[in-house]
């Protein structure tokens, strides 16, 4: 008896541009970095109202270590404009392909879920869409106010996409929008932007950042590095360097996992001891806020560390 394979109900693949990438083998974490399996009740319970608000978040798309201390506390982040990102970095584990239309219906959903959960700090994220003229920025606009009306005590910090060969009007939309967090992440060092974000440019993310600041002087601006993927400590400190000359309030620092065999390699595991070098320089150079540690992803603990910032800056002030 034959049997037949319906080859058009396989799954896609999740990245299909990276299937003809060597393997590379997987390093077994050390200790530092290890967490358990969610499943708490505070991670259910976020659990069922993301899946009821057929919402995306970034934390499960990215495979997040801190998933589940994060969900256990209702704190997770949500990723607008779909699944599937445009981009193919070699770091991300986010699906990548041709996204679907835009769900107008999102910023509803998205603001029931915020004021649902009665988050005092929420962070929204996004795939890349180059597809679109404004690169998802409109979307975003409307994500902001529609937070804003349904949960009008609610901080908002937002991670975006570069708007890289989107029209200038494109930015400035989102800024006016007022998050009272501008982040854009650099990711890593220029050295390794062609083989790690070669769908970015380095010098393009940091004037985005840098116009942020010149266009709302007053909203926090945020950026954030792996580490262990090859850079040098001399390159992470000149990166320091341009986030302070572009006026970033705001630094984390985490460690670079590999998502699968098909992604970039880690080149090292850093130490604790290393991060906590790395802060202390940070806040050397000026920085209000630095998070760096092990497992630091540009949303683990934002909502204190957004209260840190607000109070560095008070009390910068009052100097």
């Amino acid at each position: 008896m034959a049997t037949l394979i319906d080859l058009d109900k396989r799954p896609a693949l999740r990245h299909p541009e990276k299937q003809k990438n060597p393997e590379s083998p997987i390093l077994r974490k050390p200790e530092w970095i290890r967490v358990k399996a969610p499943t708490s009740k505070g991670y259910l319970e976020t659990r069922d109202i993301v899946k009821s608000k057929n919402l995306v978040t970034v934390c499960e798309e990215a495979a997040c270590p801190n998933m589940g201390e994060c969900w256990d506390k209702k704190h997770a982040t949500m990723m607008i404009l779909g699944e599937i990102c445009t981009r193919a970095c070699a770091f991300c584990n986010v699906r990548t392909g041709l996204p679907n239309a835009v769900d107008t219906d999102e910023p509803r959903r998205v603001a029931e879920a915020v004021a649902e959960m009665g988050l005092k700090h929420v962070v929204i994220t996004s795939v890349d869409r180059d597809d679109l003229e404004d690169g998802g920025a409109q979307h975003f606009v409307d994500v902001i106010e529609a937070i804003r009306a349904a949960s009008p005590g609610t901080t908002i910090e937002i991670l975006t996409p570069d708007f890289l060969r989107k029209p200038a009007w494109a930015l400035d939309k989102v800024i006016d929008a007022g998050p009272d967090v501008f982040n854009h992440n650099l990711e890593t060092v220029p050295r390794l932007y062609l083989n790690i974000r070669p769908g970015a440019r380095y010098y393009h993310s940091m004037r985005l950042l840098e116009r942020v600041k010149e266009r709302a002087p007053d909203q926090f601006t945020k950026s954030g590095l792996m580490v262990g993927l090859g850079e040098s400590k001399e390159e992470v400190m000149q990166v320091m360097d341009d986030m302070r000359s572009a006026g970033i309030d705001f630094l984390t620092i985490g460690q670079y996992l590999q998502p699968t065999r098909k992604h970039a390699p880690v080149d090292r595991f850093v130490t604790p001891e290393e991060f906590k070098s790395y802060e202390v320089l940070a806040r050397a150079k000026g920085f209000l806020m630095v998070s760096a540690s092990p497992l630091t992803r540009s949303s683990y603990h934002a909502d204190a560390d957004f209260a840190e910032m607000k109070a560095a800056r008070e009390a910068k002030g009052s100097k």
